[in-house]
């Protein structure tokens, strides 16, 4: 009876038992070999099993037989591939007992599962980790590790370690932080602030994103860091931080914002301290002049006229250079005809070439619109004109057919008091170069087709109709 139970179990199991003798012929195969791999029971009956057994897996099943032969008493498990009825290849964990004095058995035991989906996990999972492992050993960014565990009704973070990244950029190693709390590794004050954001992420239970200050040995002070929690089984457990060295930006922010600050007060100054006395002047010389006709005076006017385009492109320069932050959208042609009205343009005349919507600040455009005409006018013929149209789909040109700039003066001639027109300033040049780059835009001058100067603007984003 005990028999009979037996081998019903052995024949409904999906489990493959399987009995050879010493040089691998198979003399005994339950049912389920059908199943998993294929072949009919009797087929396999009186084969060498070594047969079936994939070339490279065969001397390893050879020696776990040898084995158990010198050693009865023991149990092998080996994995190996075995050829299905189909051709393809099944990985196989197969238990091997010595039952070879077992009259019921006589030979050795073997109890075989299909592991392919296993082996195929295994694989994904060594993939993953070498791709994971090649991630932390070549990302710039500085990643650390912390475990979580919970303490007297609080979390507890300690250093698990740190990816290669981290350690050139701080100068802090792994075996300086595993196992580490925050204030272990950078005192009370600073550690105790790190342990707040960590412990802010814990309780969040999800990404936060900030900037913080850690200095560190290497100069390294300001960093963005990213912290993501890991969740297991309902719980926190450990903390990944990814950090990015922005101390250059940040050191450059500042330096930027104090020059602002300078060029705020600087500007603040000419405005008040320096055109005040300017008006209070040109007042009197004007009033002066009604009662006296002295040569003296009208060289005197000129002089403090000169002096007011000075101050007032002098606050140009300082105001519109900062970088636009709000862009409107703009019609060319009612842009450049509503400047081309407000500047002395004599006989001058205008054509424009095409019809565009630009994205920008209209108040600092009409700045750049104005000079350029000016400037053609100034040093151009009295009946210049001048061509407005677009360069691909990011630019746009202003040229003229005047007499154009020499090619020696086209590094120079965007920079301050650069003027070859009498009582210029020199700034206006200068102005639509600021502003552009205000706008992100690169501006080139080159010779105009028809001999004049011709300037180029790029990096323009177009308003699609």
């Amino acid at each position: 009876m005990e028999a009979d139970t037996y081998r019903k179990l052995v024949d409904e199991s999906s489990d493959i038992a399987t009995i050879i003798d010493s040089d691998g012929t198979i003399t005994y195969v339950s049912p389920s070999v059908e199943q998993t791999l294929g072949y009919e029971q009797e087929g396999l009956l009186g084969e060498s099993g070594f047969d079936y057994q994939h070339p490279d897996d065969r001397a390893a099943v050879a020696e776990a037989i040898e084995r158990l032969q010198a050693n009865p008493n023991e149990t092998r498990v080996i994995e190996t591939r075995f050829r299905r009825a189909d051709g393809s290849w099944c990985w196989i964990e197969a238990t091997l007992q010595n039952r070879i004095d077992d009259p019921r058995i006589s030979g050795i035991l073997v109890n075989s599962r299909d592991i392919s989906e296993r082996k195929r996990q295994e694989q994904q999972y060594q993939q993953l980790a070498e791709e994971y492992k090649t991630l932390l050993e070549t990302v710039e960014d500085g990643i650390f590790f912390l475990a979580v565990d919970d303490v007297d009704d609080s979390k507890e973070f300690r250093f698990e370690r740190l990816n290669k990244s981290y350690e050139e950029q701080t100068g802090i190693t792994t075996e300086d932080v595993r196992g580490k709390t925050p204030t272990d590794v950078f005192g009370d004050e600073l550690g105790l602030e790190l342990q707040s954001n960590y412990h802010r992420c814990a309780m969040a239970r999800k990404p936060i994103t900030y900037q913080e200050e850690v200095p560190v040995e290497t100069g390294a002070r300001f960093w963005q860091t990213n912290l993501a929690p890991v969740v297991t089984d309902g719980e926190v457990t450990q903390i990944i931080g990814i950090t990015r060295n922005v101390t250059e930006r940040v050191e450059r922010e500042r330096q930027l914002r104090m020059q602002k600050e300078q060029l705020d007060e600087f500007a603040s100054v000419v405005s008040h301290d320096l055109r005040n006395p300017l008006t209070v002047a040109q007042g009197r010389a004007k009033l002066l002049a009604e009662d006296d006709d002295s040569e003296h005076l009208k060289p005197l006017l000129q002089a403090l006229n000169r002096m007011e385009r000075l101050i007032s492109d002098t606050l140009t320069l300082a105001r519109q250079g900062q970088v636009v932050a709000e862009f409107d959208s703009i019609r060319l042609t009612d842009l450049v005809w509503s400047c081309w009205k407000t500047t002395a343009t004599q006989e001058a005349t205008i054509e424009i070439d095409d019809e565009i919507t630009i994205r920008g600040d209209r108040s600092r455009l009409r700045l750049v619109f104005e000079n350029l005409f000016r400037n053609a006018v100034e040093h151009g013929r009295v009946d210049v004109t001048v061509h407005i149209g677009c360069i691909n789909e990011h630019g746009i040109y202003v040229e003229d057919n005047g007499s154009g700039i020499p090619e020696a003066d086209r590094e120079t001639v965007f920079e301050p008091g650069h003027s070859s027109a009498s009582g210029g300033t020199g700034f206006g040049l200068t102005i639509v170069k600021r502003i552009a780059e205000a706008h992100g835009w690169d501006i080139e001058v080159h010779e105009g087709t028809a001999g004049g100067a011709r300037f180029e603007f790029t990096g323009i984003e177009f308003v699609r109709q």
